[in-house]
């Protein structure tokens, strides 16, 4: 069973587009509810725990559009990105500036469309988590004593952030820590670097919620969704008129952010002129919306968020040296989890703790497949982590996991490379012609013998979890049965 990422609703009118854009998402690990009809769609809408909607532009009865007004003035919190097979850039621009997330044409690059769909999803839960935070002072108090949650902000019952505290010892999440309370009431702009799943935009809700701009607003811009030529009247808005169905003025999201803090993830998406146009904004603080030549006065607080390395994309010409040294003026490196391994099982406990409350279980994890998590390099970082707790708790038929559950093709991808055949101790060295089969075979031999007979120390020995290290027996044992 795929893990699930996400309950997504799919509609279209073609019940073949319908059939084949779902088994792409089921296989990328979703739970997909289907419809050919817009109007038993809102019925799935009203009943099902959906996280975002896939619809046609054109259909009969009720068309994308309509129902998408329809999702937008009753579950606003609910991404829908629209697939369509009669695009054009005028419907493209109607429907982004009415609030959809994203905008595709059919047949659409399915890779592309999984990934806005997860960062759809992402977005929306961290809004609703972040939901319970909108009550003023409550982050910012945590803040003060020490005591947020980087990567689980969990609502207590009575809807208010519950538990905030900072999940990690290491020193390094000390020291950010440390610079988002030296920082939080400051008007200098943050660049948060870091991989995919450190929580970088955490950390930027963490500043914004803990400062003096707490009760204004936090606008989040995700540049790498929006398509780029969208994404200037996205920003700066647009006058009436100003192209095909701009029926009437709309503010940009740095009109939106007035007084508060503007996030623009993603920074290396913007277009060299785009960055033109930032670094003037950040330079007069006044914008233009599109069609407009009135200079409009505004005042935010810039963060900026990236897992590229800004440095290179300035030396590649790909990003302007005066806009890196503007968005630069304070720098937050979020350290990826394999460098801070010591959290791992403060996190684990955390999650494990979440899961269980919610799934009305009490799961635990054995030392054994602790000390699997510790040894994994975790390439997808916290998010990677949570997902995988997530589906041991879920999964789970027992309230203590073992090795046995802890999915094989997880650690098969482990980029922790164990030591080279020669340096396992035990190993002799190839004096002969030998496959690389029989050379893993008297590895595991060797390991047993020298661990004498202690499996679990035997698959330490040889850098693989216990459940490999036993599975590897196995397949020893029926290859000596049929010799």
């Amino acid at each position: 069973m795929a893990d699930n990422n996400g309950n997504v609703l799919v509609v279209d009118d073609e019940p073949n587009a319908v059939k084949v854009l779902s088994e792409v998402l089921a296989m990328g690990g979703y739970n997909v509810y289907k419809s050919c009809d817009a109007l038993n769609a809102l019925d799935l809408i009203k009943t099902e725990p959906l996280d975002a909607v896939i619809t046609d532009l054109r259909m009969p009865e009720l068309d994308g559009m309509q129902f998408f007004e329809t999702i937008r003035e009753h579950h606003p919190d609910i991404p829908v990105i629209f697939l369509t097979g009669y695009g054009t850039v005028e419907s493209a621009v109607n429907t982004i500036t009415e609030g959809a997330y994203y905008y595709f044409i059919k047949p659409p690059d399915y890779a592309k469309l999984k990934g806005v769909l997860s960062k759809a999803i992402r977005t929306r839960r961290t809004l609703l988590t972040f939901r319970a935070l909108q009550k003023p002072g409550v982050l910012s108090r945590a803040i003060k004593s020490r005591r947020i949650n980087l990567c689980a902000v969990r609502p207590g019952d009575d809807g208010i952030a519950a538990g905030v505290q900072i999940i990690g010892k290491d020193p390094g999440m000390q020291k950010i820590l440390d610079t988002v309370a030296a920082v939080r009431d400051t008007s200098s702009s943050v660049l948060i670097t870091g991989e995919t799943g450190t929580g970088k935009e955490l950390i930027a809700r963490a500043l914004h919620y803990g400062g003096k701009r707490e009760r204004k607003p936090f606008v989040a811009v995700n540049c790498a969704a929006i398509p780029h030529e969208l994404l200037e009247s996205e920003l700066f808005g647009y006058e009436k008129g100003a192209f095909t169905n701009a029926a009437s003025r709309r503010i940009g999201k740095f009109e939106e952010a007035s007084s508060g803090t503007i996030l623009l993830d993603e920074i290396t998406e913007l277009s060299l002129p785009l960055q033109a146009k930032l670094l003037r904004v950040l330079q007069e603080r006044e914008i233009e919306r599109l069609g407009g030549g009135k200079k409009v006065k505004v005042d935010f607080r810039l963060v900026c968020s990236t897992n590229c390395s800004l440095e290179k994309e300035v030396r590649d010409g790909k990003f302007r040296m005066d806009l890196f040294y503007r968005v630069n003026v304070v720098h937050i490196f979020l350290p990826p989890l394999r460098q801070r391994k010591c959290d791992i099982p403060l996190l684990a406990g955390e999650f494990m703790k979440e899961f269980s409350e919610r799934e009305k279980k009490h799961v635990q994890l054995s030392d054994e497949v602790m000390r699997m998590l510790c040894d994994y390099s975790w390439p997808g970082n916290i998010r990677q982590l949570r997902n995988v707790l997530e589906r041991l708790v879920v999964l789970s038929r027992t309230a203590r996991v073992t090795a046995n559950e802890v999915p094989e093709e997880l650690f098969s991808m482990n980029t922790d490379v164990p030591a080279p055949a020669a340096q396992v101790p035990g190993l002799a060295s190839s004096r002969g012609a030998q496959t690389l089969k029989e050379l893993e075979d008297q590895a595991v031999l060797n390991a047993l013998e020298e661990s004498r007979g202690n499996k679990s120390k035997a698959a330490k020995m040889l850098g693989i979890s216990r459940k490999t290290f036993y599975k590897r027996l196995r397949d020893m044992d029926s290859e000596e049965a049929v010799s």
